[in-house]
């Protein structure tokens, strides 16, 4: 009986151990998984869980938002609400390098942590800011533009490689020759949000 208690005791021990060892080392893989999560990985988990969010822009606006799509280098939200309260119906695409920050519930926040790795993108998220902005002006969708220094409204005429020419007119204005207002080029990398109105979306 003096062994059987000897070997129950350095079984315990050694079982103890292990699970120490094995905590540790789990830890450590949880520490290097998360060190390799990219910001995409964490966006596709909000944008599946149809999260409201507050995105924090480059050019200081903080704007309420529910997330729907991630692209190649963009995603996109619906508005929650407009600066007075009021609920406002737009879709906002929203460049990757003009996000500062993103506020969300701290739940949803853990749960992106654990996005898994992905090899699969679907074709949403192969499609580039380019590529949109290409649609949106075949299909002559009036939009609003923000940049670091100003707002422009108008309507895209062509997307080239890395910047947009947009005619300038007023927002309840169809783009006609009277209506337009001027004409400007955009860089891709100046824009901060494009905004549609949800009524002319398809």
């Amino acid at each position: 009986m003096h062994w059987d208690r000897l070997f129950e005791d350095l079984e315990g021990q050694l079982a103890s151990e292990w699970e120490a060892e094995r905590a540790v080392l789990d830890a450590e893989s949880e520490r290097l998984r998360i060190a390799r999560l990219e910001l995409r990985s964490r966006l596709r988990v909000l944008c599946v869980a149809e999260a409201d969010a507050t995105i924090e822009l480059r050019n200081g606006r903080r704007l309420p938002v529910t997330l729907r799509t991630l692209g190649a280098d963009w995603v996109a939200a619906s508005s929650r609400s407009s600066g007075d309260g009021h609920p406002e119906q737009s879709s906002v695409l929203f460049p990757l390098h003009a996000i500062v920050g993103i506020a969300t519930d701290h739940g949803l926040l853990l749960a992106s942590l654990e996005a898994a790795e992905s090899t699969d993108r679907t074709l949403r998220e192969r499609m580039t800011l380019g590529f949109v902005l290409r649609d949106l002006a075949r299909r002559r969708i009036p939009v609003h533009l923000s940049t670091p220094l100003a707002d422009v409204h108008g309507t895209i005429d062509r997307a080239a490689f890395d910047h947009l020419d947009i005619a300038v007119h007023d927002p309840d204005e169809p783009r006609r020759a009277g209506a337009v207002r001027g004409f400007r080029m955009i860089p891709f990398a100046s824009l901060v949000a494009v905004q549609a109105s949800s009524d002319q979306m398809p």
